[in-house]
């Protein structure tokens, strides 16, 4: 049966939300009629109601509370539960302020952390060992099931998995943890054919919908659009150009940058930081559970003060707890002008465009933890990444927001005013006019999932579609051969094996000599990736890089299958590398010698196929 619905499912590190639209036949409409779907969830113990964010985050309740069935789902929700017993949406959201310990923040973060089996049970991180545990993958798992149990409450008769899904994911994911989001959405009930879609093109296709076709006066030929997206818990940065082909605009993805965990959480919790100086210059010292839970209370008090009609001033208040603070809780106010002089200061003060992030150290040692950036300052990243683009990067002509922070006025005018005087042009009289805000963008809770219909709608019947293909190039490690050193290993060299840029549906012959394949004995497989080596080709050869420029992903240890009348322990080989429709990377290993092929999978999966 073929699909009824179009589905954009925005999977936030914060909040998560599902817009919809019917298909219906390209000759009866020329835009998608896209809706929101109601999401039920717990918003405190017993009370059930719908809301268009799920909250992404997970509380495991404690024995007691599970036994008082006050946390027992409603039929209609009828949420299937793959794992322990636990609470998705807005009551785990406000239980994190009370149980930190046992609540589940940032999984989608922890997807991209290569130091971490991000399959093992290790959330809530560093929580008391008789606290039960999820995954990463459980935890976003978790997320996606309750979405299609949301789902299948509204549409019992259009089964998820038959549906047309796009699921989006940040640009800076790579390949594994494409694939790990890609996994956990399967197991929830998700279709197979599934397709992933970077936010920020999201995001541009939602303010695309909002404009119609009155996109094509705001933007014109060599024109570039710089999609600031801060979130709850990451910040991404893309470069989108307008040019023209056959005397129409279109639109391709430049340039993405790193995945930076710095958004809005960090602001809660500078914040909260703030508040409790003051709480300690009343004579008021707060124990580590009043400050986790301040932490959490301070998302609230910035939402509001920061809000288009917020109050001129919130009052924020402390329990007890024990002899620390006598007569119950304590309260002080904090005004919108002292909010936003700490985070306009704090998040986006203003640096030269030659600015690196600071990256300071304050011990020798480090927990082994999500890598959190040790420069708050969003402006000083957004000049690293422009630096790395090279001398010849494309001037930003306008920007767009997208990401719940930004619906504060000051910090989206104090991020135009940077960008303003790192692109003026000092050589001449006539100043070339500073980045724009792209107009019309009202709804940034929503966008992301409503721009994700919007692309699919664009797939299935034509439409405005941003050129991009994969964000990164892709390379595998080859050892070198060579006289052995004792405790030594052989140098490594870095086969480009996709270039920037590389369309979906598209296969490419890697041009190198033989290269022999280890067959018959376990082998370990190394991939690298990169965001800036933009001009690199299949076939080029490494022998040399740092850090910034490739960074090594998830390798891949396999025993591949040997002929019986080939005892070798290696085949001489050459690739060929595939970008499937879904945006899945396969390597294929091709044999000079027979007709052998082997499939290694750029993921994390355990064996290869």
């Amino acid at each position: 049966m073929p699909p009824q619905y179009l589905l954009g499912i925005d999977l936030g590190t914060t909040n998560s939300v599902v817009a919809y639209a019917p298909l219906v036949p390209s000759t009866e409409s020329m835009a998608p009629r896209i809706e929101l779907l109601p999401l039920p969830q717990f918003v405190a113990p017993g009370t059930v109601e719908n809301r268009t964010q799920l909250p992404s985050f997970l509380y495991l309740p404690p024995p007691p509370e599970l036994q008082s069935g006050q946390w027992t789902p409603p039929e209609s929700l009828a949420i299937a539960d793959p794992f322990a017993p636990h609470v998705v949406g807005e009551a785990a959201r406000r239980r994190s302020a009370e149980a930190p310990e046992r609540t589940v923040v940032a999984a989608k973060s922890w997807l991209t952390h290569h130091k971490v089996d991000r399959r093992a049970p290790i959330l809530p991180w560093n929580s008391p060992s008789e606290i039960p545990k999820v995954s990463p993958v459980a935890a976003t798992q978790a997320y996606l099931a309750h979405l299609a149990a949301a789902w299948r409450g509204v549409f019992p008769t259009a089964p998820l998995a038959e549906q047309s899904v796009i699921l989006t994911v940040p640009a800076s994911f790579d390949a594994s943890a494409r694939e790990l989001t890609r996994e956990a959405a399967l197991a929830a009930g998700l279709p197979a054919d599934l397709i992933l879609l970077e936010e920020p093109q999201a995001a541009v296709y939602a303010w695309l919908a909002e404009q119609g076709d009155h996109w094509r006066k705001v933007l014109r030929v060599g024109d570039v659009l710089l999609v600031c997206d801060v979130g709850g818990g990451t910040t991404d940065l893309t470069l989108i150009g307008v040019t023209e082909a056959h005397g129409e605009l279109e639109l391709q993805r430049l340039a993405v940058g790193p995945h930076l965990l710095v958004g809005g959480d960090n602001m809660d919790l500078a914040l909260a930081h703030f508040v409790a100086e003051k709480f300690r210059e009343t004579g008021v010292d707060l124990d580590p559970w009043q400050a986790i839970s301040l932490w959490h209370s301070c998302r609230a008090a910035k939402e509001e003060l920061l809000s288009a009609n917020g109050p001129p001033v919130h009052t924020i208040a402390v329990l007890g707890r024990g002899s620390r603070l006598i007569g119950g809780a304590k309260t002080l106010e904090v005004t919108r002008g002292e909010l936003s002089a700490l985070l306009v200061e704090g998040f986006f003060p203003r640096c030269a465009a030659t600015a690196k992030p600071l990256k300071r150290r304050g011990s020798g040692f480090q927990e082994i933890g999500l890598p959190f950036e040790a420069d708050t300052a969003i402006t000083r990243h957004l000049a690293a990444f422009f630096q790395a683009q090279g001398t010849a990067f494309p001037r930003p002509s306008h920007v767009l927001f997208n990401g719940g922070v930004f619906k504060a006025q000051p910090l989206r005018g104090r991020l135009l005013d940077v960008l303003g005087e790192w692109f003026t042009d000092e050589a001449t009289e006539a100043k070339r006019a500073p980045p724009q805000e792209l107009p019309g963008q009202r709804d940034l809770d929503h966008a992301v999932a409503r721009g994700a219909v919007l692309y699919g709608w664009s797939k299935q019947h034509g439409g405005v579609r941003i050129r991009g293909g994969t964000a990164r190039s892709y390379y595998v490690g080859i050892e070198t051969t060579g006289l052995a050193i004792p405790s030594a290993p052989r140098p490594l060299r870095a086969l480009c094996v996709v270039p920037f840029g590389m369309e979906e549906g598209t296969a490419r012959g890697v041009p190198s000599g033989e290269i022999g394949l280890i067959v018959g004995e376990p082998a370990q497989f190394r991939f690298f990736s990169s965001l800036v080596r933009k001009q690199d080709q299949p076939g080029d050869l490494l022998s040399r890089w740092n850090e910034e420029e490739l960074q090594e992903t998830d390798s891949l240890e396999a025993t591949l299958p040997v002929a019986q009348e080939n005892p070798d322990d290696y085949v001489p080989v050459t690739f060929e590398s595939v970008i499937t429709e879904l945006g899945v990377f396969e390597l294929w290993c091709v044999s000079t010698r027979d007709d052998r092929r082997w499939k290694l999978e750029f993921n994390v999966r355990e064996n290869a196929e």
